[in-house]
């Protein structure tokens, strides 16, 4: 394919190699298998002397055409698209970790990652430490003789916190560790990790890659030697896309520049409008200038985010008051989607967390996440001041 010089034109003109047909936009391949031309060549692809499709749970050309354009957007060698973002975290950690282990992460985690470090990976013998991402001394003292690999997410899940990719990247290096970050919340087009350092790239595209809330997919991306690795897991533990799904995926990468200028755009109005606001006791964007890292945040990001939290006064009864007070906001566990979304991260996406681990991560009883979607800026700003009104 040809090297294109702009984010757009990446993710719109890289496509899989036209058919006789001649088509102009790319096929969908479902099936479950691709014939061989011969014994030879069967025998050849199985011993990986060429390349080319067997099985769609190895590769698909839909699953392969959504992973080039995201290696483009991302800067990176090579890539897997998965069944969903878990599958993505899951296994871009346990194809490269073994018994005797240790990951070093952020403290600030998606409820679902932080269950794989407490509850899954213990029976394999894989440890883990959490991190301050705001004190880089902490990170320093927590590396030990076995500590294998580095995983953070920036911004972080729910409570925005940013960590400085260039440092953590230089980390990495100095201690010889694989450093997997996980750019879900910022996307390709505002942020490329391994630009900084970073050897794993991992999403759950089902956010705003998707962008409609439509499908669960994930990918990993990162060095051929690494994802060669992972390559080999995934293909013998089959957490493979769908064709279909790949094929959506794809398309929605042609609109993902558009999509996240409306969604910063309207969520950094959001979050101005509601800063001082009398009803909140805190609201957080890393654009803000109110955000501790907000420098850090405009240095590595090109903007900030589709996301704006906030801290409700009253706790978490007032939280839950004020979700049901809104009219237009969806109330479901995801975000990315064109429709905005609030959430309650305390007694949903991190309500398996303690007290104490949710109050060392910010989440505290009254914040709620907001997911700003396409909807026309005022309508959502009147939907959730009408809510704080109600649930006072």
């Amino acid at each position: 394919m040809p090297e294109y010089k702009h984010f757009e034109t990446k993710a719109i003109r890289n496509q899989s190699e036209r058919s006789g047909f001649r088509e102009h936009s790319v096929p969908l391949y479902m099936t479950s298998s691709f014939t061989f031309e011969d014994a030879e060549q069967a025998r050849a692809l199985f011993a990986d002397e060429v390349d080319g499709n067997i099985y769609t749970r190895f590769s698909n050309p839909n699953n392969s055409e959504f992973i080039s354009k995201l290696c483009a957007m991302e800067g990176t060698e090579d890539g897997i698209a998965t069944a969903s973002g878990m599958a993505a975290m899951f296994s871009s950690m346990a194809a490269l970790l073994k018994n005797g282990d240790h990951i070093l992460a952020s403290r600030s985690v998606f409820g679902s990652t932080h269950q794989l470090f407490t509850q899954v990976f213990p029976k394999w013998g894989i440890e883990h430490s959490y991190a301050d991402i705001n004190n880089q001394d902490d990170w320093e003292k927590k590396i030990k003789p076995n500590t294998k690999m580095i995983f953070v997410e920036t911004p972080s899940n729910p409570a925005l916190d940013i960590i400085d990719l260039e440092w953590l990247g230089d980390l990495a290096k100095r201690h010889n560790l694989i450093l997997n970050v996980d750019n879900c919340f910022a996307t390709p087009y505002l942020q490329q990790p391994a630009k900084f350092g970073a050897h794993l790239v991992t999403h759950s595209a089902t956010k705003f890659i998707d962008g409609q809330g439509r499908t669960i997919a994930g990918a990993i991306l990162g060095t051929k030697e690494l994802i060669e690795q992972i390559r080999f897991f995934t293909r013998h533990t089959g957490p493979s896309l769908s064709p279909f799904n790949g094929w959506l995926l794809s398309k929605s990468l042609e609109t993902l520049a558009v999509r996240m200028d409306r969604h910063c755009d309207s969520a950094i109005r959001i979050a101005e409008y509601l800063e001082g606001h009398d009803e909140l006791e805190l609201v957080k964007y890393p654009f803000l200038g109110s955000h501790p890292q907000s420098q850090l945040a405009k240095k590595q990001m090109k903007l900030g985010g589709g996301l704006v939290t906030f801290v409700v006064k009253g706790g978490i009864d007032r939280g839950r008051k004020f979700l049901n007070s809104l009219k237009m906001l969806s109330l479901t566990a995801n975000l990315g989607d064109s429709r905005t979304i609030a959430t309650h991260p305390a007694s949903t996406t991190h309500s398996k967390l303690t007290d104490e681990e949710r109050a060392e991560v910010g989440i505290l009883p009254g914040l709620v996440r907001i997911s700003v979607g396409l909807e026309n800026v005022n309508d959502i700003l009147e939907d959730i001041e009408n809510a704080l009104r109600a649930s006072k």
